[in-house]
Parts: structure tokens; sequence; C-alpha cells
């Protein structure tokens, strides 16, 4: 695909030539080997500008569009400690991200600054509310230059994904400021998301970042699931192609323009063999200790690809993967939320137009809230807090502790199935179950206020942000046997590799034998519902999101229901829940997590 000049000159502070559309940051892996033979001159101390030129990259993942600091175990990182020991630390929110970039900036004149995808969609109120328009604007103040497009990009579909890059009012909700959205200043790359009727990218696919001889190319991918983890509707007319084919193929068009140094921003990720943020993925060996989706996509992407920024798991990594030649390259996640942004080194050398390699270092930190607010920042968070503030501020229920969404089985995502199944059966008496699925579980509830409210207070803010996708609650009916099935397809198939445990209804219980293989995990003799065995031949009514009613997550048999039921959305089931179970006299009690028995 040839090249097109592409610039955003209305509202950037910072110039420099942009031309393709380009993608992908992957940071990774402290390369922290000397510079290449000749970088440096035998009679002077320092590189020879000339030749070597240290190119900043900050790059960061998976905002999804907390614009304030996230709450509980979302708004922190464990870090390990010089003795061994680990200690968590409070993280996040765009006013001391803003902070933390800017200071990092200073004093590197070849700065960029890249994200892996995932800047909107499952929000917090504040910028949910208003289809993410205040996360873009945030954005924009942070100056970032580049990003690939994550799966959560495709929440409301393509058009709107257009028109977050674009600008323009929202076609149904209309302007929420006099000053209307202008849209991003940076652009969204999508080389593997193609339009299925005329098969090319709905967003450029690559762009190359320039100041003065220094060029540097970017192309941008999401995962080939999305499909899988998006509502249908979301990707309607979208063809997904392979994230690896996708890179390898715009590699060789960058090289073809002379671009011969370039990132990756892959949305796919790896999984860490430890939850710290600055664990060393390196040790023993290069890779050894990160393992998933982004290892086998790492090592067969071209080695023309310099460093790889990758996101969707969540996790903190820089680790270094081989590629197919065998050479170490960088890999990098930092975490999600904001809470940490990742400083990668790439040393530019003039004489070849490459990164040379074995002088890259890259280090994940933490965006700590102890430095100073941004001002720009906290305007930015009052303005639209206090056009959110009518509508989030509503209490809507009261709890008695916190309510997490961590665990295998989660209290939250236990106390969102009550809540289906307690709407369910208003619908219809004949509601047996409920279903959750735990990546719509966005946050847990906390019983110490955030505002004003009271501790204990649930406000609709915090309820959004616990479910932000407005999926319906749907019925379905299915026999026993397609049930069995249903919780097997959480440990096999498609989700085999990376399991994804359904939070059950309270009277829905069953053993997780973890020491087995597939489906064989989930011990069928064990499922009980209401204390009885499910018998194969009888028919249930099931309540889930639409989501999962459309075979999302690799539940194909959830999308064989009969009977189809569709009610409100979940968010106001979940209200409606806590509004009439509730009371500050009477707060709910977290759900044990407890009905799911864990063999490992």
């Amino acid at each position: 695909m040839p090249a097109t000049s592409q610039s955003f000159p209305s509202r950037r502070r910072r110039t420099y030539g942009l031309l393709a559309a380009a993608a992908g940051l992957a940071t990774a892996g402290a390369l922290t080997a000397a510079l290449p033979a000749g970088a440096h001159d035998s009679k002077h101390a320092t590189p020879l500008p000339s030749r070597y030129q240290d190119v900043q990259l900050l790059s960061f993942n998976d905002l999804h569009g907390n614009l304030e600091p996230p709450s509980g175990s979302s708004g922190r990182v464990t870090e390990i400690q010089a003795d061994g020991t680990t200690k968590t630390v409070d993280a996040g929110g765009v006013e001391y991200l803003a902070t933390h970039l800017r200071q990092a900036r200073e004093g590197n004149a070849y700065s960029i600054t890249a994200a892996g995808g995932d800047m909107v969609g499952a929000s917090p109120l504040i910028s949910g509310l208003f289809h993410d328009e205040p996360t873009i604007e945030a954005l924009n103040k942070l100056e970032l230059d580049v990003t690939s497009v994550g799966n959560h990009e495709f929440d409301e579909g393509a058009k709107e994904l257009a028109r977050l890059q674009n600008g323009g009012c929202h076609p149904t909700d209309g302007c929420y400021t006099d000053e209307g959205f202008a849209g991003a200043d940076f652009p969204y790359l999508a080389a593997n998301v193609l339009n299925e009727k005329t098969g090319k990218p709905i967003l450029k696919p690559y762009w190359v970042w320039k100041k003065k001889d220094v060029k540097i190319g970017f192309i941008g991918v999401t995962l080939e699931d999305t499909p899988g983890v998006v509502s249908a509707e979301g990707v309607k007319g979208l063809k997904f192609k392979d994230e690896v084919e996708t890179i390898n193929k715009y590699a060789k068009v960058l090289q073809r323009q002379g671009v011969k140094s370039i990132v990756a921003l892959i949305h796919e990720g790896g999984l860490p063999a430890s939850t710290s943020y600055n664990y060393n993925c390196d040790a023993p060996g290069a890779g050894d200790g990160i393992s998933g989706p982004i290892v086998d996509i790492a090592k067969n992407i071209t080695p023309q690809v310099d460093a790889l920024v990758t996101g969707h798991t969540h996790a903190a990594y820089a680790c270094t993967i081989n590629d197919p030649s065998g050479k170490p390259r960088t890999v990098t996640s930092a975490a999600s939320f904001g809470r940490l942004y990742t400083d990668t080194t790439l040393t530019y050398d003039r004489f070849t137009g490459d990164i040379a390699r074995t002088a890259v270092k890259s280090a994940n930190h933490v965006v700590t809230r102890t430095v100073a607010k941004a001002p720009d920042m906290t305007e930015l968070i009052g303005k639209w807090n206090a056009l959110a503030a009518p509508i989030g501020n509503r209490p809507i229920g009261y709890i008695s502790g916190d309510v997490p969404n961590s665990g295998t089985e989660s209290p939250m995502g236990d106390l969102i199935a009550d809540a289906q199944l307690w709407y369910g059966k208003k619908l219809d008496a004949e509601t047996d179950l409920a279903l959750m699925n735990p990546g719509g579980v966005r946050a847990g509830l906390t019983y110490a206020a955030k505002g004003a409210e009271g501790d204990g207070v649930v406000t609709y803010a915090e309820g959004f942000t616990v479910q932000p996708f407005s999926n319906t609650v749907n019925l379905q009916n299915f026999t026993g046997a397609q049930l069995i099935q249903v919780l097997k397809e959480q440990v096999s198939g498609s989700n085999a590799a990376a399991p994804k445990i359904l939070q059950p209804s309270a009277n829905l219980t069953y053993t997780l034998d973890l020491t087995k293989t597939g489906a064989d995990r989930v011990v069928t003799d064990s499922i009980r519902l209401n204390g009885a065995a499910v018998d194969p031949a009888a028919t249930y009514r099931v309540a889930t999101n639409s989501f999962l009613a459309g075979g999302g997550d690799g539940f194909t048999t959830l999308g064989q229901g009969t009977n189809d039921l569709v009610g409100a959305d979940d968010l106001a089931a979940l209200e409606q829940y806590l509004t009439a179970n509730s009371s500050a006299a009477s707060p709910i009690a977290p759900p044990a997590a407890n009905r799911i028995t864990i063999v490992q």
C-alpha cells in the first residue's frame, strides 16, 4: 500500500514530519550490551552524534478511559524489593500520567509516545457516558503520537471509531459541549482490520515518525480473535487478519520506502510468571519468564521489526524474545489503566537507517501519585465530572464491605450473576440460573466513599465502572447437556490455554479440578443446581448478557439457545437488584465466592 502524507497540524504542539500511516510499537526486554563497533570515537568519550541518535520511546496500553485514579486493586501495582519481598504501590490517573510523561521527555529532543490499543472502551462513567470523547481529549493533551487499535475500540463499531479519529458530534447523543468534538490528534492504526467489501484496512495500517533525518515506522494491529471478544454488532462488516502475516507484509512496504527502523504496536500480549511490574522475565534466559500468545507472535515477526509494544492481557513486562533469526528483540507491556509507562531507548544508526538492537534498553516505570498533578488534566476531569455528576452521583445501593473483582471466581462476578438471576425471574419466573463472563466485570466496588456519598454507598458511576458495556440481559433455554457443555467450554476449545471461568449465580455449584486437562477440569458429577444434579434431558432457563448469548468468549453453545427473551441492559439489572435488596441499615454483604470448588 503506497504511503500517503498525513498530519494533524491544527492541534499539535510538537512538529515533525508525519509520513504514511505506520504502526506498532512493542517495547521490551532490557538489552544492555554496548553499542556496536564504531559507535564511539576512540578519541572522544561521547558517541558520535553524526552517526548514532538515541530515540526515546514512551509507551502505555489498555488505558480504558481511566482518567481518574482507578480504585481498589485496579489502582495498584506490585513491586519486587531488593530483598525479594513485594509491596504494592498506588498508581494511575491521567493527572499523574501526564506529569510523569512530561518529566520523562525532558532533555530528550527525540521522543515518541505510542500506545498499544484499548485506549477507550469499558471505561468509567466520566468517559463512557460521553462515548469516550473525554479520553481522546486527554490523549491529545498527553501528546500521544500514535496507537494501534485494540478490541475495545470496536465496542461501538467501526463508524464510531472513525468518529473518534476524525471528530464530529455523536450521531444520536449530539454535542456535549459548545466546542464540539475535534477527534484525535494522533493516528489510530489498524493494519489487520479490513472492510469485508473492499478488502482494505479501515484505518491507516502504518505511520512514520520523522525528525530531521531520523525515521521510525510504526505498524499497528489488534488481536486476530477480536470478533471472539467483541459483540457481533461491533465487528459487523469487518475482517481481522493474522497479526504476524500483516506486520510482515507492511514491514516490507516500509522497507521499500526506505524506512528500516520499525516498531510494531500489537494489541495482544503475554503472561509473565510474576505479577510484579519489575519482574525479570529474561531469567534464566531471554523470554523464559513469559508465556501466552505474544511469544509465538514475537518469534515469527520478521527481524526487520526492531521492537514490539504489546497489550491486551493487562500484564506488565519488559522482556526479550528471539526473532526468527535468533536475535533478541524487546517486547513490552505497561499493565493497564495508566498505572505504568514504558521507557525504551532505540539507538538509531544514521549509516544504516536501522536500530542498533544491541543498544536497545527498556523498563517499566510506575505512575506514582506522589508527583504534582498536571493542571490541564485536573481541569479536563473537572469539566467532564461536572457534566456527569447529576447522573453519576445518584445512589443505587449499599454494601457492607469491598466487593473485589479479583480471583478465578470473584465476589463482584457472583454479585452480578445474582443480580441477573433476580432480574431474570422478574422477566420470567421460570429462570433457573445466571452466568456472567469474567471479562465483563471491569472493576469491583469499594466500601470507602470516593466522594461525598458516604461509606458503603454504591453510586451509579461506580456501577457504570463495573459494567460499562450496555449489554442486555438475555434469557434462553438450554438442555442440561448443553449447560454441562457450556461449563466445559470454560476450559476447552479456544479457552483451553487461557480458561475463562463464568461467574455463577448462588444456586449453581461445581468442582473445577485444575490438575486435569481440557474439559475434564470440570468435574461433571459435581455440578449441582439448587442442590440437585443437572438432568441432561431437562430444559433450563439461563440468564446471560447479550455478549455471551451471541456465543462470545468461545462459548459457542451459549449461542445456540432457544426461546430468547431480551430484557434491559445489565447495569439497569444490577441497579434494580441493589436498590431492591439493600439499604443503609441492611447493606448487601460481599459474596463469599465459594460456588466453585477449585482443586489445584
